[in-house]
């Protein structure tokens, strides 16, 4: 009781959410904290920095190749060197075009010289990719519809952005073998260059290029999802296997070890946990990142709704965090991982900087992380009973004992909070009582056996002794006439004869 009354809620400063740069906007773990403006920055300088060095180190190697060339053949003609030169020109010429590789393959899409090449383009379009070739799903095929029929109402612009959208998917689906931060890099410059021509375009309007760039997203992820989501260059399905066995040897951690501000008894406080556990899982159903976080969105007003229905008052940020470590370990929802990752790589940037999207998903990237080192210190519990509880050989809410049906107390503390604890220690007051049931039907059934075999050794005892003392004797009748005992035979008429008429 007293580790109860010490226990402290989680507590997590609203700075910390914040980008580790001071920017203002939402970080995330997987970005080391910062922003996905600050990240990009950052990775694109350091990017840079590894391009720099690999060309010093290329010069480096060259001058002492030179070197020890000249050494050799000290007394070859001047026209000699310059054919070992030649190598290097080449490699520094492949290495300008891996330099720039990334910038022409998104800027060529806005390029004015892709208006006026269109027998280049048409015979490019003779030879479709494999995404295009392949049958898409119903889903692909819906969401192209809606795609175009949007942009129909943008006329000119529309005809444009759907025209970039599909060469976009076309490059995308040769770059099979890019590493996930490449093709996160590729699409965050698609998204950032079609954004500016669109802010350029609409003067301003930023409520309107927000429009086009969710659907653009939506038609751009739809179909690239299946070799962008959890690729096989990433670790990312390693991470949710050890996510999910996490989540699994935490099963035993309770309401009032995280101290939420839950009360389950009330029937609409247990209707939203259950509605925020289902949207935590249906998360892995959707494709698009935007639906992702809609998920996430919807599961966290649902926690806001259990909290203040419980508190009758507004939940607080303190009451927020602990009750969604909570519904995530309660649904363990599956591919965690790689849905974070996912959209932490491939969702228009805007939406996770700022607004209840980027605040949301921030909080589900700390309860995550929290779950990822939660140990003793985090629960206030004893260190060795912390791991008898996740190995599995004890639990917090099973009382020991020695019969082989557990002793069901009645339910206090953590499992009278829980209405599916009070009924699991219903049902096992339940199981206990059909236990004593099962033991008298079986001691009945025995008795009932022996009363018939002492009944039956009973009645054939009876039935030997009447036949030893009346034994059955079987006579045999005599044969006789029909009227032998009739006296008055001298008296009866003759039998009759048969007689015969001629007609």
């Amino acid at each position: 009781m007293s580790q109860r009354k010490e226990r402290r809620g989680i507590h997590v400063d609203q700075s910390e959410l914040h980008c580790n740069k001071g920017c203002g906007y939402y970080g995330n773990a997987a970005w080391q904290g910062l922003c996905s403006k600050c990240w990009r920055e950052e990775y694109q300088r350091a990017r840079q920095k590894q391009i720099q060095e690999d060309w010093a180190l290329a010069e480096k190697l060259q001058r002492e190749e030179e070197v020890a060339y000249a050494s050799i053949q000290g007394a070859q003609p001047q026209a000699q060197p310059q054919a070992s030169v030649a190598p290097f020109s080449k490699f520094e010429e492949k290495k300008t075009n891996e330099k720039t590789r990334k910038v022409t393959t998104v800027k060529k899409f806005f390029s004015p010289s892709s208006r006026t090449a269109p027998k280049k383009e048409n015979q490019e379009g003779k030879t479709p990719s494999p995404s295009i070739s392949r049958q898409s799903s119903i889903e692909t095929d819906r969401v192209s519809r809606d795609f175009v029929d949007f942009l129909k109402t943008l006329h000119k612009p529309g005809r444009e952005v759907h025209k970039q959208s599909r060469a976009f998917i076309e490059i995308m689906a040769n770059k099979k073998d890019l590493s996930a931060d490449e093709l996160s890099e590729c699409v965050q410059d698609f998204y950032q260059n079609l954004s500016d021509r669109l802010m350029t375009h609409f003067k301003g309007s930023s409520e309107r290029v927000e429009r086009v760039m969710d659907e653009v997203e939506k038609y751009i992820m739809t179909r690239l999802y299946k070799s962008v989501f959890c690729p096989e260059t990433t670790d990312d399905e390693e991470k949710d296997l050890a996510t999910q066995n996490r989540i699994r040897a935490l099963h035993w951690v309770d309401i009032q070890m995280l101290c939420v501000p839950v009360d389950e008894e009330i029937p609409e406080v247990s209707d939203n946990v259950v509605k925020a556990i289902t949207d935590v899982i249906e998360m892995d159903s959707k494709r698009v990142p935007r639906d992702k976080l809609a998920c996430i969105t919807r599961c966290s007003k649902h926690i806001f709704s259990a909290i203040k229905i419980t508190k009758s008052e507004p939940a607080s940020a303190d009451d927020f965090l602990p009750t969604l470590i909570y519904i995530v370990l309660k649904a363990n929802p599956p591919r965690l991982q790689s849905n974070i990752q996912y959209i932490t790589r491939f969702c228009n940037p805007s939406r996770l900087m700022t607004g209840e999207d980027g605040y949301y998903f921030t909080n589900l990237c700390c309860a995550v992380a929290f779950i990822e080192k939660l140990d003793a210190q985090s629960l206030n519990l004893d260190p060795e009973d912390f791991e008898r509880y996740m190995s599995g050989q004890a639990s917090p809410r099973r009382p020991e004992a020695d019969s082989g049906w557990p002793q069901v107390d009645p339910p206090t503390g953590s499992a009278a909070s829980s209405p599916a604890l009070s009924q699991v220690y219903q049902n096992l007051d339940l199981l206990s009582g059909l236990g004593s049931r099962q033991d008298r039907v079986l001691e009945g059934v025995q008795s009932l056996q022996r009363d018939l075999i002492t009944w039956q050794e009973s009645v054939e005892r009876e039935v030997q002794e009447i036949l030893e003392k009346y034994p059955l004797e079987i006579r045999l009748p005599t044969p006789s006439a029909i009227d032998s005992d009739n006296v008055e035979n001298d008296r009866l008429p003759p039998p009759l004869t048969p007689q015969v008429f001629a007609g």
